[in-house]
């Protein structure tokens, strides 16, 4: 048994495959945001033969912790005169036209910074050696201080690493987590490296002690981790780099979305992942566009991950009257619990779900299955006390409650599109040469609205789209991406870079295997992270003989120009090692009698027009070759999907409802 794990806001999410049949089944549990593992084993406990099992799980332990700031107490060691760095940071704001903007507090205050003496200069020589001495008195100070992880970040330590061995070893001795920065992030700009090895170190101790205790209570033959690049690693590896895990559950998604997509024919994706408390959205062009230059909680973090844009809008979202009397959505959320008014758990502040249900787009007899009936009569009360509060008047043939809804979805609706656009439009991709994957719990009741918003021509909606981050992990092959600075002349000879790669190379393929893949199903991707000279950004090209040309026409597709005549510079060596391991087969189903499709009710749903009565299908019922004109809703056990006048749907040979969207 394989089993894919992604815990979201609200659900827990499980993907079983059994190899043995090659089926598939799916599962929802609530999340325990107190005590997320309990999730995990709730959802587990009636798992035959776990002792055989292989785990990949997603988690959102690691973002938690740094987010709410509840990691490990942390201190920093750096070079003399450097322990600011977290403090000072980049001149760069936010908000510029913002008087009064404050950047993030640092993990570490300024009384757990301390200083060694070493100095190392830009070439990686020695100019003053490390001080030893100092290491007895700094360990007992952080003892007395109450710190469990430190993060070690000297000034070249990516060229010249001997130093902050040294104190690493040191410390370890002494009983702390100790993160170096030569071993997270072995790269220039002491900023953003410091920062990314301080979020390891701040993270790493909660992912510890959580994976412990899963691997401990599973006792599952295999566990693995999702990584933000889209990769798995064991889960003794995530334990020391939680920093590398801290974006997996919608890097899961991402996966899981290009995989059934490449299935269906679509190379050129948008992925729309909305969940019960956030949308994640992305961009892939045949492989997810990776990005080093991301933010978490407004801190830099350096290492390769999913470029995956996040807004707070969820199914769970929270819509209220702000203090100009606007209606405002997002970005907090009702979460698990209390979760949605309709869910009769003891919220009383409408939600984005809330409002699909008082428009009939959502059956509350039909949720999850029938498995959870939803409160029509408090979800009503709620959205009616939110019309008056913000004097919204009903619109003809609709009640104020139903207005209400319509104004919720138009909100949550401009939240999305744009960050639909942030990915798309902004970098430079027309929307009408990509097909909208749409998954997460309430992704379907927005996706072909969001399209014909957009242009896209066409949603694809996965069977259990609503678990696909979860199935991701289990598409996801073993990725570990490494780098190395070695600031060179674009002149530099392609052999002489394939040489300074080599090191690198044999290191991937090393640890790769240690995986447990085979060294025949071992690839790496060498690249260049390339600028011209007195840019402060560079673009990743392949190393190959052209790389100079390459980097040419990088910059001109990013930029929309470039200068061939001006001298380039090759800043870091970049490798990806990847195993590539057995993905699960999507099962082919056979075409079915399209004449025998009929709904199984229908019900007044209010449309952009008003109310109308609207055929409602089963889901389950569907099968390749059906085909349906809408205004309709489509009733998955996970998901519902609704889709409005002008488009048509039909289902492919995997079960993947495909939405041609119509124009309107």
């Amino acid at each position: 048994m394989r089993i894919g794990i992604d815990i979201g806001g609200t659900f827990t999410d499980f993907v079983f495959f059994d190899e043995a049949t090659g089926r598939f089944s799916t599962q929802k549990t609530l999340s325990t945001p107190g005590a997320p593992a309990q999730a995990v084993l709730d959802g587990l406990q009636h798992t035959p033969q776990l002792a055989q099992a292989a785990i990949v799980h997603g988690s959102t332990v690691a973002t938690n912790a740094l987010l709410e700031r509840k990691g490990a107490v942390t201190a920093l060691v750096t070079t003399a005169g450097f322990r600011d760095v977290l403090e000072i940071g980049r001149q760069n704001r936010a908000d510029i036209y913002d008087l009064f903007g404050r950047r993030p507090a640092p993990l570490v205050p300024a009384e757990l910074r301390f200083e060694v003496t070493e100095r190392v200069d830009h070439h990686g020589r020695p100019l003053v050696p490390l001080v030893e001495a100092q290491l007895g008195p700094l360990i007992e100070q952080l003892r007395a201080a109450g710190v469990e992880s430190v993060a070690v970040s000297l000034l070249f330590s990516f060229i010249y690493p001997a130093h902050e061995q040294i104190i690493a070893e040191r410390l370890r001795a002494a009983g702390f987590f100790v993160s170096l920065s030569c071993e997270v992030l072995p790269e220039f700009r002491e900023y953003e490296r410091t920062s990314t090895t301080v979020i390891n170190a701040f993270v790493s101790p909660v992912m510890d002690h959580y994976l412990a205790q899963l691997e401990r209570d599973t006792r599952a033959a295999d566990f693995r981790v999702m990584q933000s690049n889209g990769g798995s690693i064991r889960a003794s590896q995530a334990r020391r780099e939680a920093v590398r895990c801290v974006l997996s559950g919608p890097a899961g998604g991402v996966v899981g979305a290009r995989t059934v997509a490449r299935a269906a024919g679509f190379e050129q994706i948008i992925t729309f992942d909305m969940g019960g408390t956030s949308t994640d959205v992305s961009l892939a062009v045949g492989e997810p566009q990776v990005t080093t230059e991301s933010e978490i909680g407004g801190l830099p973090l350096r290492i390769p991950v999913i470029d995956i844009h996040t807004v707070g809008a969820g199914g769970g979202s929270l819509a209220a009257v702000d203090a100009g009397g606007a209606l405002r959505v997002g970005p907090a959320s009702a979460g698990a619990d209390p979760g949605p008014v309709c869910y009769g758990r003891g919220g009383t502040q409408p939600t984005v779900t809330d409002a699909n249900l008082i428009l009939g787009r959502l059956p509350a007899d039909q949720f999850l299955g029938g498995q959870m009936a939803l409160d029509v009569t408090a979800a009503e009360a709620a959205l009616a006390r939110l019309a008056a509060a913000a004097s919204l008047p009903a619109r003809p043939g609709l009640t104020s409650a139903q207005s209400a809804a319509l104004g919720i979805i138009a909100v949550v609706n401009a939240h999305m599109e744009r960050a639909l656009r942030v990915i798309s439009i902004q970098r430079g991709y027309d929307p009408q040469d990509f097909t909208l994957i749409s998954f997460g719990g309430a992704g379907s009741l927005h996706a072909a609205g969001l399209a014909r918003s957009l242009n896209i021509p066409r949603v694809l909606i996965p069977p259990g789209a609503a678990t696909l981050s979860a199935f991701g992990m289990l598409a996801a092959d073993v990725v570990k991406d490494y780098v190395q600075t070695v600031m060179r002349p674009g002149s530099t000879p392609a052999a002489e870079l394939e040489a300074l790669v080599a090191p690198l190379a044999q290191r991937g393929q090393t640890e790769v295997q240690a995986e447990g893949v085979p060294a025949g199903q071992i690839a790496v991707e060498k690249l260049l992270d390339m600028r011209y000279r007195g840019q402060s950004y560079e673009l990743a090209v392949p190393l190959t003989p052209d790389f100079v040309a390459q980097f040419h026409a990088a910059h001109r597709q990013v930029y929309g120009h470039s200068e061939p005549a001006m001298p380039v510079e090759i800043v870091n060596l970049r490798l990806r090692a990847v195993g590539q391991l057995a993905r699960p087969s999507l099962p082919v189903f056979a075409a079915a009698d399209t004449t025998a499709l009929e709904p199984f009710d229908r019900r007044p749903v209010v449309l952009a027009g008003g109310l109308a009565e609207v055929p409602f299908y089963r889901g389950l019922q569907l099968k390749p070759g059906h085909r349906i004109i809408g205004p309709a809703v489509v009733v998955q056990p996970d998901t519902t999907v609704f889709f409005a006048a002008g488009d048509i749907l039909r289902v492919d040979k995997y079960q993947n409802l495909i939405i041609e969207v119509g124009r309107g």
